[in-house]
């Protein structure tokens, strides 16, 4: 299997700390998003959306969206599971997930932050505070709901909800989010990145990181 992915990407991110907690790797291509080689027709043959990440299997088979590729991986890799057996705590591990990749995420992402930028004219500090104010709304609903005392945010280990807040808490740290008012969360993000193979998934330790990069 190969991951399409792009360094910073927040949902090619999930997935790398998916892969982690089952303890398995996959080749990883990059994709510069901002060179445009998501746009580019090789690229879009395999994701008509042009987005990050892209899962190819063996046989050539191809997922896209992370919320499908991380429950495919989770149901046909070994290790640990992402998701609980049980239905409704499934149901309630897919909402705090959702909390972040429905509500939070799509409004600080790449392609919205350069739409507001341009043709909106919005300069870079009004974007990134755009940003800032979602992710604060949305981290603050998901702080207000993990139980005191939490290990992770669903039981004793990270699982699906951390796939999706450890990328969010990285980008809220970027754009400028008020992290202090989230010390549940942060605690747990502190627990996950120690959990072993995290350090290997994350942005700065890709192939194209481009630390360089504002």
């Amino acid at each position: 299997m190969k991951l399409f992915s792009y360094w910073r990407s927040g949902t090619s991110y999930r997935v790398r700390i998916a892969l982690a907690l089952k303890g398995e790797t996959l080749d990883i291509v990059p994709v510069n998003l901002l060179e445009g080689a998501h746009r580019e027709s090789a690229f879009l043959e395999r994701n008509p959306q042009g987005l990050v990440p892209t899962l190819e299997l063996d046989d050539g088979t191809l997922l896209s969206q992370s919320p499908a590729i991380i429950e495919y991986l989770d149901e046909v890799l070994p290790g640990p599971k992402l998701l609980p057996e049980d239905p409704l705590e499934r149901a309630k591990v897919r909402h705090l997930a959702a909390i972040i990749g429905c509500d939070t995420h799509p409004l600080q992402n790449l392609r919205i932050l350069k739409y507001l930028q341009d043709p909106l004219g919005h300069d870079r500090e009004k974007s990134f505070a755009w940003a800032a104010h979602w992710i604060d709304t949305g981290l603050g609903a998901l702080e207000a709901q993990v139980p005191e005392g939490s290990a992770f945010t669903c039981g004793e280990q990270p699982g699906l909800v951390e796939c999706y807040l450890i990328p969010q808490l990285y980008a809220g740290r970027r754009f400028g989010a008020d992290l202090a008012a989230l010390p549940k969360l942060t605690a747990i993000e502190e627990r996950t990145l120690a959990w072993p193979g995290l350090a290997d998934a994350h942005p700065d330790n890709q192939p194209d990181a481009q630390t360089s990069v504002g």
